[in-house]
């Protein structure tokens, strides 16, 4: 009877021991300050591990309104729908409650860009992983406190990670396969500032419609004292895909391997009209009379930066118009060139604004490129099967992708979502990923810097 109860001792804890770890494991999510839709986003579907209790730490108003409509919206839709249960705290201590309750073990932030690095700093002080969407940091004192972050994560062991959808693009994800066998693409060109060897250009539109519905933007979305400018918002995905594609899981030093050449900003126009459809106000308020000339409100959202890689001449430039075509959306170029071939991305209207990649030799032996292209297929369609080829002249084929890899835009944040779960079950980020954030947010916050400067 003795040994018995020992036993049974032993296995209650055993038990409990398991219990705790089990706990420990569980992910439980904070959002803090939604600002933006993409904090909704992650939570558009649920992640084994994931409680579906969420702790929302958010001032009262519009913003976290509209946020808790698009998690109804997913909790009540008739296809798989979630199961999220929202506990909200509004007082105007949101903030300094969130860092003394301690509810969560992940802080997700999309919001107001201005606050977003602070937001960070103090999250990771008080021992919270941060998954935050894009951009980190808007300008120059921000990535100085960006970089004390990280300096924080490293010493507690946390994680802080930010959102890169467009790596789960497909014809991006397939432009990098391609780019990574040598036999298609060859070597990597330098290019020169005339004629980069790297292009990326992105167009984005303010009244747009998400799942489903008009979005409804915040007012402060349009001063880029709160939001940022272009350079330092869209850019940094594009910024982002240099370095991953041109380099994948390499670290890139932005001290020693990025050379800013010239940098330049221009603003786009919202009629009184225009405001008013996409954010309800009717009237600009304060904070942007200092944007507004004859009544019409001036936004610095468009930018464009030149610069050195790693040798490589890259250019990025983002630009936004009020809102897209008939049928249209927000659309994304890009051009990587080897010396056998150009791997180029298309999304206009030619392609119904669906992005689509296509390879156009550039090597002086066609056939010889057309049998090693045709060989090395095989070697992305055992990753992506049903990947197939489509000639279409005599140098040029387009990559033809099934349809069940065009998840769109919205799916992207799931699968970000589970990659970040992945590495912090792991308890660390791959070892490329930080010093690549870095030189990331410093071409952005840099280039904003020499935009300005050349006014």
């Amino acid at each position: 009877m003795k040994n018995f109860n020992f036993l049974i001792a032993g296995l209650l804890l055993i038990s409990c021991s398991m219990k705790k770890n089990e706990n420990a494991e569980e992910v439980r999510l904070i959002t803090l300050d939604p600002g933006h839709f993409h904090a909704a986003l992650v939570q558009k579907t649920s992640y084994p591990g994931v409680s579906p209790t969420v702790f929302v730490y958010a001032p009262a108003g519009a913003d976290l309104n509209e946020h808790l409509k698009k998690i109804e919206a997913y909790n009540t839709r008739q296809d798989n729908p979630t199961q999220w249960k929202e506990v909200i705290y509004s007082k105007p201590d949101f903030l300094e409650k969130m860092l003394a309750d301690k509810k969560g073990n992940v802080m997700v932030t999309s919001g107001n860009n201005g606050k977003k690095t602070d937001y960070i700093l103090q999250t990771l002080k008080a021992g919270i992983n941060v998954l935050a969407d894009k951009p980190m940091a808007i300008d120059e004192t921000g990535f100085e406190k960006l970089k004390e972050c990280f300096d924080i994560a490293e010493k507690q062991k946390l994680l802080l990670y930010d959102i890169m959808t467009e790596r789960f693009e497909i014809t991006t994800i397939l432009q990098r396969e391609f780019s990574m066998l040598p036999a298609v693409y060859g070597a990597q060109q330098s290019g020169s500032p005339e004629d980069p060897a790297v292009v990326k250009e992105s167009v984005h539109h303010f009244f747009k419609v998400v799942s489903g519905n008009p979005l409804l933007r915040p007012a402060w979305f349009f001063d880029v004292r709160q939001q940022g400018e272009g350079i330092v918002d869209v850019t940094t995905h594009l910024v982002d895909l240099v370095q991953w594609e041109c380099f994948p899981e390499q670290s890139i030093d932005y001290k020693k391997d990025i050379e800013l050449l010239n940098a330049s900003h221009w603003t786009t126009s919202v009629s009184p009209a225009q405001f008013k459809e996409v954010t309800g106000f009717d009237k600009y308020p304060d904070f942007l009379k200092k944007d507004v000339v004859d009544d019409t409100l001036r936004v610095y959202s468009n930018g464009e930066i030149n610069y050195k890689i790693k040798g490589v001449h890259a250019k990025v430039s983002v630009i936004w118009n009020y809102t897209y075509p008939e049928g249209g959306g927000d659309t994304h170029y890009s051009v990587m060139k080897g010396s056998k071939a150009h791997l180029i991305i298309e999304q206009g209207a030619k392609q119904n604004y669906k992005p689509a990649l296509y390879i156009k030799c550039v090597d002086s032996d066609l056939q010889s490129f057309e049998n090693e292209l045709n060989k090395s297929l095989a070697t992305v369609a055992a990753k992506y099967p049903g990947i197939a080829l489509n000639k279409l002249e005599a140098d040029r084929w387009e990559v033809t992708v099934p349809a069940k890899y065009h998840n769109g835009h919205e799916a992207h944040f799931g699968q970000v979502t589970e990659n970040f779960l992945k590495y912090l079950r792991a308890g660390s980020l791959p070892a490329w990923e930080v010093p690549n954030m870095l030189a990331k947010y410093y071409v952005t916050t840099t280039a904003l810097k020499m935009a300005t400067a050349a006014q």
